[in-house]
């Protein structure tokens, strides 16, 4: 006979399933609490993290914090540079046009005819003249028109230069003409061009290396070595970038007077520009007026805005 008061074995399992229901769901409404308390609590320190480091002292534009992360990148960077670490290179099928952004430096006041450039710091200074240091001007109205706007303009849509440490009225300077950078070996390089703004293209380049340049006409030792920094800007001094000495000598950093087979447009930097593609875009300076040889890290345009000095990839 069976007990009556005992339930069958069905009925055992109908009553247990609510009960387990409801177990799994009281631990998930615990879980998603707790879930949510601790993304609170990370989204306020986060807050809180954010506030402190925009509050910091700037360095070159930006919270030191971060200036020091770009210290910390730079020297892991030249850690492994190397000059036999070469950038890929292309078939020349491959190159296309690459689009002209940027025109500080690219002033009006500029004759192509009449461009010489200026090198200071030079071993052999019996050429040497003393020249003045020009002042920035404003970008020719139809440079800047076609030139794509840059990331950091302000609210009217321009882009305030960053202050130039005053130059000395007058150094000594050795000029060379075109045709002089010209009657050193003649290189071919098919590279990509990254920007800092995240696009790139491959471009047909030609000119010298510069490590061509600097065997020939070598630099003034400063303690009985090669200077540590080229600082380089454009004729006006409205663009200035600072290298390093070893990627200055990279084998693949030119002085470039063609592109894709002819000649530099004014946009992209005519007569003479620097390629250098072991650096993002923005150290690729555009009509070189001035090289200067010196052991003080040369001043850079964006990176007083806040970018990185160093700016390899």
């Amino acid at each position: 006979m069976s007990d009556r008061n005992t339930p069958e074995p069905e009925a055992q399992m109908n009553t247990a399933q609510p009960q387990e229901d409801t177990a799994v769901e009281q631990q998930m409404h615990r879980l998603s609490r707790r879930s949510f308390l601790w993304g609170g609590v990370a989204l306020a320190a986060g807050f809180v993290g954010w506030k402190w480091l925009t509050a910091q002292p700037l360095e070159a534009g930006i919270p030191w914090p971060f200036r020091s992360a770009f210290h910390v990148n730079e020297k892991l960077t030249e850690a492994y540079f190397s000059h036999s670490r070469l950038v890929p290179t292309y078939l020349r099928s491959a190159a296309s046009e690459i689009r002209a952004n940027g025109g500080y430096g690219l002033g009006d006041n500029f004759d192509p005819a009449t461009w010489k450039l200026m090198v200071i710091g030079l071993e052999d200074t019996s050429r040497a003249n003393m020249m003045p240091m020009p002042m920035p001007t404003t970008p020719h109205p139809q440079v800047r028109d076609m030139l794509t706007p840059h990331p950091e303009e302000d609210k009217k849509g321009v882009v305030a230069p960053p202050p130039r440490r005053e130059m000395q009225p007058q150094e000594p300077a050795v000029t060379f003409t075109l045709e002089e950078i010209k009657s050193l070996e003649r290189v071919d390089m098919v590279t990509e061009f990254k920007c800092i703004e995240g696009w790139s293209t491959i471009v047909h380049w030609t000119g010298a290396r510069f490590a061509d340049f600097v065997a020939r006409y070598p630099p003034k030792q400063i303690d009985g070595k090669m200077p540590e920094y080229v600082g380089i800007e454009t004729p006006d001094g409205g663009y200035y970038v600072g290298l390093d000495m070893e990627s200055a000598l990279h084998p693949q950093t030119l002085l470039c007077y063609e592109m894709n087979g002819a000649a530099l447009a004014p946009e992209h930097g005519a007569p003479l520009r620097l390629v250098i593609p072991v650096k993002y875009g923005i150290k690729n300076i555009k009509r070189i007026g001035t090289i200067r040889f010196t052991n003080e890290r040369p001043e850079d345009f964006w990176a007083k805005v806040g970018y990185d000095w160093y700016a390899g990839h």
